[in-house]
C-alpha cells in the first residue's frame, strides 16, 4: 500500500468530517427491516421522497410477515412515487418473504446472509450493516464511485473493487461514515455533471481538481 495514498486518504477523511460534522444516513427508520426497505426505495430515488413515502407504508405493514403477505399491486401502488415501483415492490415482497421463512422474521447482520436475500446487493446490505447494526462496512453507490475515481483514491469502476481498494486505504472504523461523508460531499460540491472545485477544500490534494474558475 502506498504511504503516500493511506496518509492523502486520512487527510480527505479529517476534512471531509470537520466540513460535515453531522454527516449521518439521511434515511429515517426504527427497526433494521425498514432501514433495507428504505434503501431498496432510495434507488433513483431521493431519500426527501423516500421518506415521504416510509411513515404511511411502515403503518400499514407493521413487521416483515405483513411486507410478504402483502398484494403485490398494492404495494407497488403504495411506492409508486419513488420510482421504478415494478421492480422495488418485486424487491421488497421477496426480501422479506426470504426474512420471515429463513430467519424467523429476523433481519439477519452478516454481508453473506443479507446479499442473499432476494432483491438485496452488496450496497444495500452494507447500508444495513453500517447503520442498524453498527457493523462497519463500506457503501459504494454513485457518489462514492465518482468521487473515489476523482480523489484518486481508486481506479476502478467496478462497485465491488472500489469497496474493496477503500476498505484497504481506510481504517475500518472510518468505513461506514465514510460513504455518509462522500455522499454529502457529492450532493453539495463534487457533482456528477460540473464539480464546484474552486470552492473545495480538498482542491489542492485532489488530483481531479479543476481551479481554471478562480
Amino acid at each position: 500500500m502506498d504511504k503516500n495514498l493511506r496518509q492523502r486518504a486520512a487527510e480527505i477523511f479529517h476534512r471531509l468530517q470537520t466540513h460535515y460534522p453531522d454527516s449521518k444516513c439521511s434515511l429515517v427508520f426504527q427497526k433494521p427491516y425498514e432501514l433495507l426497505i428504505s434503501t431498496i426505495l432510495s434507488a433513483q430515488c431521493t431519500d426527501k421522497r423516500v421518506n415521504q413515502v416510509t411513515p404511511g407504508l411502515f403503518k400499514k405493514y407493521q413487521t416483515p410477515q405483513a411486507f410478504a403477505d402483502a398484494d403485490i399491486d398494492e404495494l407497488k401502488n403504495d411506492i409508486r412515487s419513488t420510482g421504478f415501483y415494478n421492480n422495488k415492490a418485486k424487491a421488497i415482497k421477496e426480501s422479506m418473504q426470504d426474512i420471515v421463512e429463513k430467519y424467523n422474521g429476523n433481519l439477519p447482520n452478516t454481508l453473506e446472509q443479507l446479499i442473499k436475500l432476494k432483491g438485496v446487493g452488496r450496497k444495500t446490505a452494507n447500508v444495513v450493516l453500517g447503520d442498524a447494526f453498527g457493523i462497519p462496512g463500506v457503501v459504494v453507490d454513485t457518489h462514492v464511485r465518482r468521487l473515489s475515481n476523482r480523489m484518486g483514491l481508486t481506479k476502478n469502476t467496478d462497485p465491488l473493487k472500489i469497496e474493496q481498494d477503500l476498505m484497504k486505504i481506510f481504517p475500518l472504523e472510518q468505513w461506514t461514515m465514510l460513504g455518509h461523508l462522500m455522499i454529502d460531499h457529492g450532493r453539495s460540491i463534487c457533482i456528477a455533471r460540473k464539480p464546484k472545485c474552486p470552492e473545495c477544500f480538498l482542491n489542492e490534494i485532489c488530483p481531479s481538481a479543476d481551479l481554471s474558475e478562480r
